[in-house]
C-alpha cells in the first residue's frame, strides 16, 4: 500500500478474436480482484492492530504518505466501475501542487483512506493522511478533545511546517470539512484548493453538527438515554463524545460499502468528540472566504443526504460542483475509483 507504481496508459491492442479479448478481459478481472483482495487484507491487519494499541491506551492516531492530483474544470456525474484514469507521470509532473492532504470525517481515521492512498500513489503524486486529535491511533483521549482548536491540532500544525512556497489540496470528509474551513480561515496561504467530500461546508456562524442534526436525530443517537453518549465529566455534565452502534453505522454511513470495508470500521472507528461538533465557525472574507472551494456530492447518502449537501452548496457556493452515483456517505470504500477520477479533476484545474 506504501509502494509507488508508474501510472502507465494502456497500449493499444491488437484486433483480435473474440476469444482472445475474451481471456484477456477475464485474466484482467481476476488479476484485479486479486489486488483489491490483497488491499482489503493489508488494510484489515493495520486496522486491527491499531485496534489493538487503541484498546491498550483507550486512544490513538496515524500519520500517513498519500497524494495529490490534478483537474479540468467540468460539472461531474460518475459512477463505478471507471477504467483507471490515462495519465502518464508526465502530465502530473506538470501539476504545481503536488500533495494532497486527506482528512477524515468522524470516528474515523487516517486508515479509511487506504484505497484512495493505493489510487494516488499508483499516479507517482505525494499525498499525506492525517489523524485529527483523539482519532485513528492518536493516543488522546477523545473525552478531552474539547473544542476544534483541540481537534484540528494535527492539521494546522502540519501546515504550518510546510516550507515557505509549498502549498496542499486539503480534501476534508463529512465532519472533517470543519476542519479544512478552519484551516483555510488560518492559513490560507499554504491552501491551493479545498475539498469538500460529502463534508461538513458550514457558513460563518454556523456548528458542524447542525449539518447533521435532521439524519442523526432520526435514530436518537442524541436523546437522554441514549447508549452512544459518553460522559466523560460525569453523568451531571453535558456529554463530552458519541459512538456509534453497529446498526447505526450501516444503515447511515456503508448502505453501499462493500462488506469488507464494513468490517475493518467496525474494528477501528473510535468515539467521536462532541466539543468540535457544536462549535460555531469563524469564518471571514478576507482568508476563507478567498480560498477556493469545490464539494462532491454522494447521491445515496444517508448519514448527509443529498438534498442537505445541496442545501450547503447553495448556501455556501464553491467554485465548483462534482457528483457520485451510487455512493453513500463513504465513497473511498464504495466508489474509489469515481472519487479518485474526480480528486484528479479537481487538482489540474489552473
Amino acid at each position: 500500500m506504501g509502494n509507488k507504481f508508474m501510472c502507465m496508459s494502456k497500449k493499444d491492442g491488437r484486433v483480435g478474436w473474440v476469444g482472445s479479448k475474451s481471456r484477456r478481459g477475464s485474466i484482467s478481472r481476476r488479476k484485479n480482484s486479486k489486488d483489491e483482495e490483497s488491499l482489503h487484507k493489508q488494510a484489515l491487519a493495520m486496522a486491527i492492530q491499531q485496534h489493538q494499541l487503541s484498546q491498550r491506551f483507550n486512544n490513538g492516531s496515524m500519520s500517513r504518505r498519500i497524494g495529490s492530483t490534478s483537474s479540468r474544470r467540468r460539472a461531474a456525474d460518475l459512477s463505478d466501475p471507471l477504467s483507471n484514469t490515462q495519465l502518464t507521470r508526465e502530465c502530473l509532473e506538470n501539476m504545481k501542487t503536488k500533495k494532497l492532504v486527506l482528512v477524515h470525517g468522524e470516528g474515523f481515521g487516517a486508515w479509511c483512506w487506504y484505497k484512495t492512498i493505493a489510487l494516488l500513489e499508483e499516479c507517482g503524486l505525494t499525498p499525506i493522511a492525517l489523524d485529527l486529535t483523539g482519532s485513528g491511533i492518536d493516543l488522546t483521549d477523545t473525552n478531552s478533545v474539547a473544542t476544534l482548536v483541540d481537534y484540528a491540532k494535527p492539521l494546522v500544525d502540519f501546515l504550518r511546517k510546510l516550507p515557505e512556497d509549498d502549498k496542499v489540496i486539503l480534501v476534508g470528509h463529512s465532519s472533517g470539512g470543519a476542519c479544512v474551513s478552519y484551516a483555510l480561515e488560518r492559513l490560507p496561504e499554504k491552501i491551493s484548493k479545498a475539498v469538500y467530500l460529502c463534508a461538513t461546508m458550514v457558513s460563518d456562524g454556523q456548528k458542524p453538527f447542525d449539518v447533521f442534526a435532521q439524519e442523526l436525530g432520526s435514530v436518537d443517537l442524541f436523546s437522554p438515554l441514549s447508549k452512544s453518549l459518553m460522559y466523560g465529566n460525569g453523568k451531571d455534565k453535558p456529554p463530552t463524545g458519541f459512538m456509534f452502534e453497529k446498526q447505526h453505522l450501516h444503515g447511515l454511513y456503508f448502505n453501499q460499502s462493500p462488506t469488507k470495508d464494513v468490517a475493518l470500521a467496525a474494528v477501528s472507528m473510535r468515539a467521536v468528540p462532541l466539543g468540535p461538533m457544536m462549535e460555531k465557525l469563524s469564518l471571514s472574507k478576507e482568508k476563507y472566504g478567498t480560498g477556493r472551494r469545490f464539494y462532491i456530492q454522494t447521491l445515496d447518502d444517508h448519514a448527509l443526504s443529498p438534498d442537505v449537501q445541496e442545501k450547503l452548496v447553495r448556501e455556501n457556493e464553491p467554485e465548483g460542483v462534482f457528483k457520485i452515483k451510487g455512493s453513500d456517505h463513504c465513497p473511498f470504500f464504495s466508489k474509489p475509483q469515481s472519487l479518485h477520477k474526480i480528486l484528479i479533476e479537481i487538482a489540474q484545474i489552473p
